[in-house]
């Protein structure tokens, strides 16, 4: 990198080159229709020195002009370095390895996933029309498995509720890390990718967010839908309990034994 030091070494020289040019040229450079004077041969000629000098110090402001525009290119290139700099840290794979926890913990739900094919399958064969012709082994079988999935859906919620809250303290730690490398970035493409990895964290927790509401929205769903269908078979059962039957059939009693 070019600097100061190097000006006034140039300035210097330069001078001192100017002073003494005229000397050794005044000979050869001087005119006779001017005053003249000197020692022996030596002749001095004080117009000619003038001029010489006052080329010596064009061509020193030039070269310092020179100096400047170098030592400006260089710090554009300096700054342009900076700009063009990569961030030294990624947040990417904590941030992909919460979202792919959470993603875990939805596909482990239990009996109903999240799964349309499935979920319509689950709802016609447990949750649909209860027939007056099952029978009260089939129609408590039913309930208890109507049971099941509300309860599995209550702790699939909670396990959810559980794995957003567990990634609070690393987003947590991430943000901290992401504001610093921003706020320390050298050129401006450091800041913009410290802007960007910020942004990905708002993404992931936004995904968290979805997750959560998820897991809840399909709790409250199996509760609504059981709900729904133990009163259904509740219709049903009391009208099979109201439906009038063959009536009394009269026949022969025996009583106080055989005999008598």
């Amino acid at each position: 990198m070019i600097r100061i030091p190097i000006a006034r070494f140039a300035r210097t020289s330069l001078l001192a080159f100017a002073l003494a040019v005229p000397v050794a040229l005044a000979p050869i450079a001087s005119s006779p229709a001017h005053a003249q004077f000197g020692f022996g041969r030596i002749v001095y000629d004080p117009t000619n020195y003038a001029q010489n000098v006052l080329t010596a110090a064009r061509t020193l402001e030039q070269i310092n002009n020179q100096i400047t525009s170098l030592q400006n290119e260089a710090q554009m290139l300096i700054n342009q370095a900076r700009n063009l700099a990569s961030l030294p840290y990624s947040a990417l794979q904590q941030l992909q390895q919460n979202v792919q926890r959470t993603q875990q913990l939805l596909g482990q739900a239990q009996n109903i996933a999240f799964e349309v094919g499935q979920i319509d399958q689950a709802f016609e064969q447990q949750y649909g029309q209860i027939s007056l012709s099952a029978t009260d082994q089939q129609l408590i079988a039913d309930a208890r498995t109507r049971w099941g999935n509300t309860v599995g859906g209550l702790q699939d919620a909670m396990r959810v509720q559980a794995g957003v809250v567990g990634n609070i303290d690393t987003n947590r730690a991430e943000m901290a890390t992401l504001v610093g490398q921003s706020q320390n970035a050298s050129g401006a493409l450091q800041a913009t990718q410290a802007g960007n990895q910020l942004l990905a964290l708002q993404s992931q927790q936004l995904s968290d967010l979805v997750a959560l509401l998820s897991a809840n929205g399909r709790s409250e769903a199996l509760i609504e839908a059981e709900r729904a269908t133990a009163a259904e078979q509740g219709r049903v059962q009391r009208e099979r309990f109201l439906t009038p039957g063959s009536g009394y059939q009269p026949g022969n009693a025996q009583m106080f034994g055989s005999g008598n």
